[in-house]
């Protein structure tokens, strides 16, 4: 996620609450070789900020730009740095979006204290518009300041996802493209969790379990791609504004929990994942953002024969194109064709909408690495509220569950 000081709006008073933000966050520093030397540091803090430089230095090989970040700690307090807000307009399952000098449009606005994001929703809410209210861990400024680690990262309590994200964001300060958000998002969270699978390598077994937990990642992101997609058609069938909120709309959702629940994924309960997550139409939207292009993402790596290095000097070149995504995923012509292919699985048998996904089966991932076989803005069992990282809401925020 991008945000910080480059992030701001009209009004004088949301500049002023992001750079006291930002500024308390960078004044409350320490140096993370002072904080591993202090001996008041927990045994458990100084394991964690040891596998971050070691990530550092990973991304560095990889060809990410890394510089002097994460090379201190903030122990910032509570699950969160910051708060998002997306919001939708009634019957869409598209962001509405925010812009903002340097980085153009983005699908959400972040505010460093919690209150201030409710009451954006609340106004958002009152002007009709639904709206998904998203804790966040971490954030890049893009390589303009050197970010620190923090507290909420930390108590993640995950070591595999404590690398996706630090990779994840190391991405956005290497390469970030202007007003297209699903390419930004997409691109850090496909290459922070193959790097995360990688960087783990000489553990097989932690480099095996990784790998199963991204791959319950992508399928839970992919089915909630799909179903996104079937609330879309819902909507674009029976006219957008008269859908939502509708017998058929809670029809389908009720079908996709039920559906979601069944999966048989290997590193979650899938039946709580199914009663947590948050499928109203702003969290769909922003679960897409970061999901729509994973296939494309996989298809690429393959015919880089899994080479995630090639992959990010592919990204770093595509950056200076008149058009980075174009130029991007152009190298396979047939791309489009070969995502489009397959059958066409109806999960939602129980609706009365007669609608079935238009996403193709599930593609394989490559096998990397000799491996058998893998953060909430991405939900997760394993986050009280949120799995950021994965793009997908989960469970309440605030006082109401959006």
């Amino acid at each position: 996620m991008a945000l910080g000081l480059v992030l701001s709006t009209s009004t004088s008073c949301y500049y002023m609450s992001l750079a006291s933000g930002q500024t308390r966050l960078l004044m409350s520093r320490d140096s993370v070789e002072d904080v591993r030397a202090n001996p008041e540091t927990p045994e458990r803090v100084r394991e964690q900020l040891a596998l971050v430089s070691r990530a550092r230095v990973f991304a560095d090989d990889l060809g990410l730009e890394v510089g002097e970040r994460y090379t201190s700690y903030v122990d910032w307090p509570g699950d969160r740095i910051v708060t998002t807000v997306v919001a939708a307009r009634p019957g869409e399952v598209e962001a509405l979006g925010f812009t903002f000098p340097i980085v153009g449009t983005v699908p959400y606005k972040g505010f460093f204290d919690r209150d201030d994001a409710e009451a954006a929703a609340d106004e958002l809410s009152a002007d009709g518009l639904d709206v998904c209210v998203v804790a966040v861990s971490a954030y890049s400024t893009l390589g303009w300041m050197d970010d620190p680690i923090t507290g909420p990262m930390l108590r993640r309590g995950d070591d595999t996802r404590l690398v996706e994200t630090v990779l994840h964001e190391l991405v956005h300060a290497t390469v970030f493209v202007e007003s297209q958000p699903t390419f930004n998002e997409g691109v850090a969270r496909f290459i922070g969790q193959e790097a995360a699978v990688r960087f783990f390598d000489d553990d097989p077994s932690q480099a095996a379990a990784t790998r199963a937990r991204v791959r319950d990642d992508r399928q839970v992101a992919d089915e909630l791609l799909g179903f996104r997609n079937q609330v879309a058609a819902l909507y674009a069938a029976q006219g957008s504004e008269s859908a939502a909120g509708t017998e058929d709309r809670d029809a389908l959702e009720a079908a996709f929990r039920r559906h979601l629940g069944a999966l048989p994924l290997e590193t979650r309960d899938a039946v709580a994942t199914s009663e947590r997550v948050r499928l109203n139409d702003a969290c769909l939207a922003i679960g897409g953002t970061y999901a729509e292009d994973t296939r494309r993402h996989e298809r690429m790596l393959e015919g880089l024969s899994g080479n995630l290095d090639a992959f990010v000097a592919r990204l770093r070149e595509a950056a200076d194109a008149d058009d980075p995504r174009a130029f991007f995923f152009g190298f396979d012509t047939d791309l489009e064709a070969k995502l489009d292919a397959g059958p066409k699985p109806a999960w939602d048998t129980d609706s009365n909408t007669g609608l079935a996904s238009d996403r193709p089966e599930t593609a394989a991932l490559p096998e990397i690495a000799a491996l058998p076989g893998t953060a909430a803005l991405p939900g997760t069992a394993a986050l009280p509220e949120t799995a950021a990282r994965e793009g997908i809401p989960m469970g309440r925020e605030g006082s109401a569950a959006r």
